[in-house]
């Protein structure tokens, strides 16, 4: 485990093409709830960190974005179904996923954090065996748990809220979650704190960071995508938009 103090990320990469401007919307899969990378906004319109970031990406490919909301569980099934053309959706590059689809340049990545109730103490260390975790299911938070806590009782839910709200109803003794999702629904709670450093590792199960997902065949977009993000890079607008979500980190 190591502490990380920033979840900034970026690669160069290489292009060697360009892909002509298209008329139709790109369409966007994303599972929200994941606060402050995905939420809605009270009149229902989807925002968040990756949110702007890949509306930036679109501008620069001269694309109008259209989000289109899908449960995690089936966020990959629905990119192979065709009911969308990429996945922007905090998802980690993972030799797994890599088997499936095809991923941009990783462009950030979010660390993890177990939070508990403030009196409780818990041996990260050891195996937390009967001890009740909450995890999303289907995440790499639920394969962390799951590879390095086989005794412990995990519970898996389908979306990162019943997570959050069964800690609440002090169901859980412990969460392990992505950390700005804590900081946003846990950690301004009282009765919660966080424990143990923050993780982003190991590299087998939280791979190189995050990435937008295609599918295989869709190389020419995936190009104008790593492009129109080193861009957003070299001209400050990914710094402005990570300054409005995380300048207090």
């Amino acid at each position: 485990m190591r502490q990380v103090t920033c979840c900034l990320l970026f690669t160069t990469v290489l292009i060697g093409g360009i892909a002509q401007a298209d008329s139709k919307p790109l369409r966007i899969g994303v599972d929200v709830p994941y606060a402050p990378y995905q939420y809605k906004e009270p009149d229902g319109t989807i925002t968040g960190f990756e949110v702007e970031l890949v509306n930036a990406a679109c501008e620069r490919m001269q694309r109008d974005c259209e989000w289109v909301e899908q449960g995690w569980d089936g966020i990959i099934p629905g990119l192979m179904a065709r009911k969308y053309d990429l996945i922007a959706s905090a998802m980690n590059i993972t030799e797994e996923r890599s088997r499936q689809v095809s991923f941009s340049a990783p462009y950030y990545q979010v660390p993890s954090v177990w939070v508990k109730k403030i009196n409780n103490e818990y041996d990260l260390e050891g195996d937390l065996a009967d001890v009740a975790i909450g995890v999303q299911q289907a995440t790499i938070q639920d394969e962390y748990v799951t590879t390095y806590y086989p005794d412990a009782d995990i519970h898996r839910y389908g979306d990162s809220g019943s997570v959050v709200t069964d800690m609440h109803a002090e169901r859980l003794d412990l969460v392990f979650t992505a950390y700005s999702l804590a900081q946003e629904t846990m950690l301004q709670d009282e009765r919660f704190i966080q424990t143990g450093d923050l993780i982003t590792g190991p590299e087998s199960i939280y791979g190189p960071g995050i990435g937008a997902a295609f599918r295989p065949r869709d190389e020419a977009l995936i190009v104008a995508f790593d492009k129109a993000m080193q861009e957003i890079k070299e001209d400050g607008t990914f710094d402005n938009i990570y300054n409005d979500y995380f300048k207090d980190q």
